[in-house]
């Protein structure tokens, strides 16, 4: 509860309506077997105006309950709503602080499932909280002390039905708890697999996959299914338990009224309330038993919300309001970086220096570290060791905004979101014209297809830009990354989706348009980085060669194997030139 205990503070007016008017609706609750009580009482001794007195009496608690039954429920549901929505937000910007290492240790799937699910159940908690939690003890207090009022001779009656039921409610919350976290669990499991295997439908149907992805998730939702059923086992447990308990006791008031009647007269006109108070008792632990497993759930719940609200970002920035680009200068000294949970570092003491305004290559064999050493410098990872500077400055004295705003980096897995072409490139350049998206787009040779729509950058891009190619995707994504003319761009092998002549065209459009901006660019193909100022050849995590294109081919052995490697596909036709 400390997690919503700051959001609450914003729902002052909401929370004392809820509040004042579930008491009313419990006083009233409350009051009519009294009320009844007393209409018999004036039946017996033919006072007729009293009865009708205390039939007007009962009519305005009835209403009354029901006004502040329903003032209740609007209250509750603004404050259930305004906060889940307060902590979905909070939640969402403390995921969107993240590094890659810390969105990968949650995993993507079960981020989703907490901003969804986990919240749902954070809202009925809190509707929960403030429909019936506050109400339980004032009903039940006040049933259990007016059922021994009424009867007073019969009071451990009350007392031995309320330590039954708690008894049994406890036995039953407790295993509970423990069904709820792998409801969650399983929960994760489902989104996951769904999330993996709609966004890669393309590999399974290729490979003829479909009967093992549905046996695959068939075996989760089976364990999902056998899951509910228990707690369903559970949960139908309680009422059959409860009522028992209660009528067994009213069974045994009513026997014992009956024995005793001839020395107690009045217990006739009392037996009718004594009832409505011990079903009112029942019906409320009842209640709070459904109140204690929604609760229960509904903890496990924020326990999941609080674990991402306590994560703190693997990647902290020094906190400044300069937003101002740094020079385009790159400088590794002697930096050496793990994965989360490797065995041996991926990048091992590597160490170059870059100046503005220059084109670097990067190439190397698959898992080489090539990728690794682009995420690095935007910040996407620490290095365990080593330094790493910006235009002279050590990335960890940049903050988030300068840095964002020197270097911008086009990834080889082109994503677009929902909404439009300008919407997309605008996510590189906020405030990016007209004419800034079109030269931008001329850079990166998406003008050609752009151009031929009616509605041009206002064009609308479909879920998972499912209405673009590759390449056109491709094109798309260079041109957000190059729109702000940002003074260091990375691209990480973000042409392989394009044909030879418009991947020249990009990089001849790279080298006269974007002069000042150093370029890093990533490539499996040599072809992509012959006319770098300076090419790293990268093998195992270590920095085994840099220089020219010329200067690599006379002293790198593994720079010549490559090249001589991607030459002979050439001439079989199997590389693209």
């Amino acid at each position: 509860m400390r997690i919503l205990k700051p959001h609450f503070k914003n729902y002052h007016k909401e929370i004392i309506g809820a509040v004042i008017s579930i008491i009313i609706s419990a006083f009233a609750t409350l009051w009519q077997p009294r009320v009844l009580e007393d209409i018999q009482k004036a039946i017996l001794a033919d006072r007729q105006s009293e009865v009708l007195k205390d039939g007007i009496w009962l009519i305005v608690l009835g209403i009354l309950a029901i006004a502040a039954g329903i003032f209740n429920v609007y209250y509750a549901a603004k404050v259930a709503q305004g906060v889940t929505s307060d902590l979905r937000e909070e939640t969402y910007a403390k995921i969107q602080s993240f590094s890659l290492g810390n969105i990968e240790k949650f995993s993507s799937g079960s981020l989703v499932v907490r901003l969804i699910n986990d919240m749902n159940q954070i809202m009925n908690m809190i509707m929960t909280l403030f429909m019936q939690l506050l109400r339980i003890p004032i009903i039940l207090l006040g049933s259990f002390a007016l059922a021994i009022i009424t009867i007073p001779r019969y009071w451990w009656a009350a007392v031995l039905m309320v330590v039954a039921m708690l008894g049994v409610g406890y036995f039953v919350v407790r295993h509970m708890n423990a069904l709820f976290s792998k409801f969650q669990v399983y929960m994760d499991r489902i989104s996951t697999q769904v999330k993996e295997n709609l966004q890669g439908v393309r590999v399974v149907k290729s490979f003829n996959q479909e009967d093992n992805e549905i046996k695959k998730f068939n075996k989760t939702s089976d364990g999902l299914n056998d899951l509910n059923i228990k707690i369903g086992y559970w949960i139908s447990a309680i009422m059959p338990a409860f009522m028992l308990i209660a009528y067994l006791i009213i069974s045994l008031v009513i026997f014992l009224v009956g024995t005793s009647i001839q020395s107690h007269p009045t217990d006739v006109t009392v037996v009718s309330p004594y009832v409505s108070y011990i079903l009112t008792l029942l019906f409320t632990i009842l209640i709070g038993g459904m109140v204690m497993m929604s609760f229960s759930r509904g903890n496990v719940s924020l326990n999941r919300i609080g674990e991402v609200l306590n994560t703190q970002p693997d990647v902290q920035f020094i906190v400044t309001d300069d937003d101002k680009p740094q020079k385009g200068s790159i400088e590794f000294d002697n930096v050496t970086f793990t994965y989360p949970d490797a065995d041996k570092p991926t990048l091992k003491n590597i160490s170059f220096k870059v100046k503005p305004g220059q084109m670097v290559g990067v190439v190397g064999a698959t898992g080489s570290g090539k990728t690794t050493l682009a995420q690095l410098i935007p910040r996407l990872y620490d290095p365990d060791s080593g330094e790493i500077k910006i235009g002279g400055k050590n990335l960890k004295d940049i903050g988030e905004k300068s840095l964002r705003n020197t270097v911008s980096m086009v990834l080889q897995k082109a994503i677009l979101f929902s909404g439009t072409i300008a919407s997309n490139l605008r996510q590189g350049k906020r405030d990016a014209t007209n004419y800034e998206l079109k030269r931008a787009s001329e850079i990166a040779q998406a003008q050609e297809f752009v151009g031929k729509y009616p509605d041009e950058f206002d064009h609308e891009v479909e879920e998972r830009s499912a209405n673009f190619s590759g390449g056109q995707k491709q094109r798309l994504s260079i041109a957000r990354g190059v729109i702000s003319n940002p003074p260091i761009l990375i691209l990480d092998d973000s042409t392989s989706a394009l044909d030879a002549k418009s991947e020249k065209l990009v990089q001849h459009a790279l080298e006269h348009d974007l002069k000042e901006t150093t370029t890093m660019i990533i490539a499996e193909k040599i072809v992509s980085v012959r006319n770098a100022d300076n090419i790293l050849v990268l093998d195992d995590g270590k920095l085994v060669a840099q220089g020219t294109h010329e200067e690599l081919l006379k002293t790198s052995p593994i720079y010549q194997d490559i090249y001589r490697t991607q030459k002979a596909k050439e001439k079989r036709g199997d590389l693209d030139e």
